[in-house]
């Protein structure tokens, strides 16, 4: 569970506008261990401060950020032997990330490779865990706990080659294709 705390104003103070878990979490059925939470979003960047109020995440067409507007999220994974299982079902893993991460999951191809690329600047931080970035020129980087990877839009894969779930912070920011 992410506990997400946020600030606003009223009457000229700053205030707490709310306290508790975020809303828009996920737990996969048909990849088990998989998880996200989609925590903060902004719409053309931010309009005005302070936030008008609500949950701006509740109501989003796309996880992926139109220019200049912006997402944040926590997503969780399972060790890549979950979905190597002789009982993993891509077909219900598909419809599942179709579901909870519009715009997203359309970015992957088809090919389940788990390659995809999306019209954003990501910052990435590893929480916990260990996991792999893999480029599309099979080049790759293995990340731990605390590393940071600026994702420029680029075609890449994450993989999780240990026994245990890996947790990253990622930030998107939508970004204009040339």
């Amino acid at each position: 569970m992410v506990r997400r705390i946020v600030t606003g104003e009223k009457d000229g103070k700053s205030v707490f506008l709310s306290d508790g878990q975020a809303e828009m979490r996920h737990a996969y059925a048909a990849v088990p261990g998989f998880e996200t939470t989609q925590v903060w979003a902004t719409l053309q960047g931010v309009a005005s401060l302070p936030p008008a109020g609500g949950d701006p995440v509740v109501s989003l067409d796309s996880v992926i950020p139109d220019p200049h507007g912006t997402r944040f999220m926590i997503v969780q994974f399972p060790p890549d032997s979950v979905i190597t299982t002789p009982d993993f079902d891509p077909a219900a893993a598909g419809a599942e990330y179709a579901a909870n991460l519009p715009g997203l999951a359309e970015c992957f191809e088809p090919d389940g490779s788990g390659f995809h690329r999306t019209t954003s600047v990501d910052y990435d931080i590893i929480l916990a865990g260990e996991l792999t970035l893999e480029l599309d020129d099979g080049q790759i980087r293995h990340l731990k706990a605390g590393d940071i990877v600026i994702q420029n839009g680029t075609r890449h894969a994450w993989r999780n080659s240990s026994g245990q779930p890996a947790v990253m912070a990622a930030i998107l920011i939508g970004a204009e294709c040339k």
